[in-house]
Parts: structure tokens; sequence; C-alpha cells
């Protein structure tokens, strides 16, 4: 077949299509994936804060939570 025959210009379309659909896809997943991390890590940091907060106030340390905010 020649380069520019249609069936060959047709085969490299739905290659490219299907090429561009599985990038989308797996793109798709790790940003899913991502989400998912980032928000578990913002729980792991607010726990965090939580218990900093806790100990700093155990600690007799004044306006505990203020000072983690600043």
């Amino acid at each position: 077949m020649a380069d520019n025959d249609p069936q060959s210009a047709r085969d490299l379309s739905q290659f490219a299509e299907n090429l561009l659909q599985q990038l989308h896809e797996n793109f798709q997943a790790l940003t899913d994936k991502l989400a998912l991390r980032m928000e578990d890590m913002g729980e792991r940091i607010d726990d965090l804060e939580k218990h900093v907060t806790g100990l700093m106030a155990q600690a007799g340390v004044e306006n505990a939570s203020e000072e983690l905010t600043h």
C-alpha cells in the first residue's frame, strides 16, 4: 500500500485516536490518584496541627492555636 492510500490514512487516524484515548485514560487515572493522595495528606496535616496544638496546650504555651497559624 502507498502512504497516501485512504486505508493507510484511516489506519493511522485510528491508531492516533486510540493512542490519545489511552493517554487520556492514563492521565485521568493519575489525576484521580494524585487528588486522593493530596486529600489524604491534607487530613494528615490537619491531624498533626491538632496534635501539636494539644501538646503546646499541655506544655502551657499560651494561644497555641494562634501561634500555629502565624
